[in-house]
């Protein structure tokens, strides 16, 4: 097994990202102007949809013949939200509410700038059902080395703009649907890591199809099979193997029922992988 000897600063991470721009290409690290980010986004939905069918919003192939006319909210959490990319162009597609947590300020600020914007129903690239008050976004500042989903008193709360419940208390403690976890998770250790996926899934609705969505880069598996992490210095992060996703899965107590392959990104960029993770039946 070749794992990283170098475990990851948050805080030399926060401060290699507050050096980007707060930007498609900031996030993206510079792959934000091409087709990334709408291979990546339609990716996403695709995959999400074929393992919860019920978030379907239109009559399609994934939308159940028998259901509700009147279906209840759902509930999503975007950590490592940089400025709110993949709630935008993923979660609000589909589900009713989103909270996002980024630990980064200037990042974090252009998310609530778009979010508050899209309040017109004029503004440009608006986020979906913001404008009508169908949908909401909660917007958390913080890590998550310090975050539990249920008890977020660790962050620093921003706002909340859409859709206001009639009674906000309801919603405490109620748990999340879907769990979305793109592109940050190399920033945790592996003990920090195994620490968040556990809380994670603590937060989950107690409902069968409530999930936690892993998508990350994967570098390359030892020759003999074995776990492997690279560190990359610049960032403060690490890059897993596919076994090393799989080890810290099964140490957080999960079990993986998806996995699949991000095709049409650029050659040049680690494979990226969407893997689905529920609570192991053992």
């Amino acid at each position: 097994m070749s794992l990283s000897t170098v475990e990851p600063n948050i805080q030399e991470g926060i401060e290699y990202w507050n050096t980007q721009p707060a930007s498609l290409d900031g996030v993206l690290g510079g792959y934000g102007s091409g087709s990334l980010p709408r291979i990546d986004s339609l990716g996403s939905r695709l995959f999400l949809l074929n393992l919860f069918p019920q978030l379907s919003t239109v009559p399609s192939a994934f939308c159940p013949l028998d259901a509700p006319s009147d279906p209840p909210r759902t509930r999503a959490l975007d950590v490592g939200a940089g400025i709110g990319r993949v709630t935008a162009d993923v979660l609000l597609h589909l589900v009713s509410d989103v909270t996002i947590l980024e630990p980064v300020e200037s990042f974090i600020q252009e998310a609530l700038s778009r979010a508050r914007s899209s309040t017109d129903p004029f503004t440009k690239n608006a986020w979906r059902g913001l404008a009508d008050g169908s949908k909401s976004v909660t917007l958390l500042q913080g890590t998550l080395q310090d975050f539990h989903p249920l008890k977020p008193h660790h962050a620093r709360f921003l706002d909340r703009i859409g859709y206001q419940p009639p009674r906000p208390a309801d919603e405490i403690g109620q748990g999340f649907d879907v769990i979305w976890c793109q592109w940050c998770l190399g920033h945790l250790s592996d003990v920090d890591l195994v620490a968040f996926l556990k809380r994670s899934n603590e937060s989950l609705k107690k409902h069968p199809k409530a999930l936690i969505v892993v998508k990350e880069n994967i570098c390359s598996d030892n020759p003999d099979g074995s776990a492997q992490e690279v560190f990359d210095e610049q960032d403060s992060s690490l890059t897993r193997s596919d076994m090393a996703w799989k080890t810290i899965f099964k140490q957080a107590g999960l079990r993986l029922i998806r996995e699949q392959v991000q095709e049409g990104l650029p050659d040049e960029l680690f494979v990226v992988k969407m893997c689905v993770i529920i609570q192991s039946l053992s």
